[in-house]
């Protein structure tokens, strides 16, 4: 008989995430998940200056800022049929690719790497053999003995004192807790030490942008941060070098620690690549714009079906039909009134809340499908799309990934073992290796045209009276986000914005197909269920943002539902 499990909320996520499974012969059989927070930006931005709306639109999470900023002016400048300077380009894209580093290293090491490695089980490894390990990675620093043995001192000491900090609460001693003790010690020494180096990527983006999170750079029609050289209150020359030293150290870290964890992990636990597929139609949006208009672009975009790399179909532009035209949401098993399936110019946003409802409603996040069809989205989308375009950088560093997961593993691995649950973290990694580069090489675009004389930033929009529709696109860190707006008369009449999390954390839809979170669930193992680690696993593999996928609130405070903590 089925065991009925409740993971709620699920924990180290940004937003409220409910996730039901059911168990039977230790393995899950149907997967429910729930979006269980609101947010108002949507009807807050009603009849406001568009110009205002990147600075709105921020605020829906404390984690995804940039990258609602981004959408939000590509989504006015769409509207309005602009070009932004080169400069601007160039500025939009460091920001973009440094963000996504720090949101990264964030993503792995704080938020997901301790369903993989159990930090107690440090406190038995042999430094010596923990050395002999790393150096069998990559050349890092910080591979030490002395540094070894030091992070283990400070685990035991957190033990001894009984206060765990942000390692209490964990499923330490699980049967599926199964790297050896020196990868473990390893694992928590480099999580110590992607907290610097996150910070080294937030940095930077202060930098460019003022501050962060809720950068305060952009503009519809370019950037604020002015240039100049020679003056020191401007981005000049001096600033510009330290975002770089930044960077550099952000990519060494990328290239020697990160990505090398995410290879030796996913090698450990070669027999998870065999769980957590689900959905294998695959969505990316192309980003890291070349030209004024967004028609070339250093990372690529477009669509799979089926898990079959030859089902490709790019997405060529900031403008291109094939996006503009297939995205629907469907608020079939929503809490919103109605059950129809619209194109986001075409929404309304009504909340009706039931109790949670199996087969009825039971989400406050909208399913949105592309042609139809569910798709997950994220960096293995783009990973793939890439791969399967004959994209050079991801070519370059897929095989690279894939050729040391091998040998690790012992065993050939094809690029068909991305489809699964360590899939989708290496292909973030990946993705994080190819930005690290790209960041370095945006910066010495950047540098190379203001040196021609080129100081420009902006473009001064014109609202024209009557009305205009556009629709901006960014691949976000968790994926494909799209912000879609109709503009009347120089206000905005309709804003609605489709993010990565209501792809992949969507529930069914008026069909009763399942969105990733929930495909990607059935059939995984579980061990324990009264510690449902195995679901936790493959949840974060998506890196959940639940605060971007909920779309309302409720203006008089009601109590909706009541959450308890595992």
């Amino acid at each position: 008989m089925a065991q009925r499990i409740t993971v709620d909320p699920i924990t180290r996520i940004e937003g409220h995430l409910r996730i039901d499974v059911e168990v039977e012969n230790a393995a899950i059989t149907r997967a429910w998940s729930s979006g269980q927070m609101w947010r108002g930006i949507e009807v807050i931005l009603k009849g406001r200056d568009p110009r205002d709306a990147w600075l709105f639109t921020q605020r829906i999470c404390g984690v995804c800022t940039t990258v609602h900023a981004l959408a939000s002016v590509r989504t006015v400048e769409n509207a309005l049929g602009m070009e932004i300077p080169i400069n601007a380009q160039y500025i939009r894209n460091l920001v973009m690719s440094l963000h996504a580093l720090h949101d990264h290293i964030v993503h792995f090491y704080v938020l997901s790497a301790l369903d993989w490695v159990d930090v107690v089980s440090a406190l038995k490894a042999d430094i010596k053999k923990t050395v002999a390990l790393a150096e069998t990675l990559s050349n890092w620093p910080g591979n030490s003995f002395n540094r070894f043995k030091a992070v283990q001192e400070k685990v035991q000491a957190i033990v001894d004192s009984g206060q765990l900090g942000p390692f209490a609460n964990g499923y330490w001693g699980h049967p599926a807790m199964t790297l050896p003790p020196e990868a473990n010690l390893m694992a928590v020494s480099h999580y110590l030490e992607a907290l610097d180096y996150q910070r080294k990527a937030d940095k930077a983006i202060a930098i460019l942008s003022g501050k962060n999170p809720h950068i305060q750079n952009m503009s519809v029609g370019g950037v604020t941060a002015a240039i100049n050289p020679d003056n020191e209150t401007t981005l000049n020359i001096e600033r510009l070098y330290w975002v770089k030293q930044l960077a550099e150290e952000v990519r060494g870290f990328v290239h020697q620690v990160y990505l090398p964890d995410v290879i030796a992990i996913g090698a450990l636990y070669k027999d998870w690549l065999a769980y957590g597929a689900g959905v294998t139609n695959y969505l990316a949006v192309p980003d890291m714009p070349l030209d004024t208009r967004g028609t070339s672009f250093d990372l690529p975009g477009g669509t799979i079906v089926g898990g079959d790399l030859k089902t490709v179909k790019p997405i060529t532009g900031f403008n291109d039909p094939y996006f503009k035209e297939n995205v629907v949401e469907s608020i079939a098993h929503s809490w919103y009134k109605g059950d129809w399936s619209k194109h986001p110019f075409k929404e309304e946003t009504v909340p009706d809340y039931t109790d949670f409802q199996d087969d009825g409603k039971y989400s406050w996040i909208k399913a949105p499908r592309f042609k139809d069809m569910p798709m997950q989205v994220g960096p293995l989308a783009q990973v793939l799309v890439g791969y399967a375009q004959g994209h050079t950088l991801t070519k370059k560093y897929v095989d690279d990934a894939l050729a040391r997961v091998s040998t690790l593993a012992g065993a050939q691995v094809g690029a068909g073992v991305l489809h699964s649950t360590p899939g989708r973290h290496l292909a973030r990694a990946i993705r994080a290796t190819m930005l690290s580069d790209l960041a370095l090489d945006h910066w010495q675009k950047l540098v190379d045209n203001i040196g021609t004389g080129d100081l420009e930033i902006f473009n001064k929009p014109t609202f024209p009276k009557g009305e205009q529709m556009g629709f901006g696109f960014h691949e976000a860190p968790r994926g494909t986000l799209s912000h879609w707006i109709v503009i009347r008369d120089g206000k905005i009449k309709n804003y609605q914005c489709v993010v990565p999390s209501t792809w992949n954390a969507g529930p069914r839809d008026g069909k009763g197909a399942p969105g990733p979170y929930e495909a990607s669930l059935v059939g995984n193992p579980m061990a324990n269920p009264q510690l449902p680690l195995e679901v936790l696993r493959t949840i974060h593999s998506f890196d959940p943002c639940i605060a971007c996928a909920v779309h309302m609130l409720d203006p008089h405070g009601r109590e909706l539902t009541r959450v308890k903590a595992l």
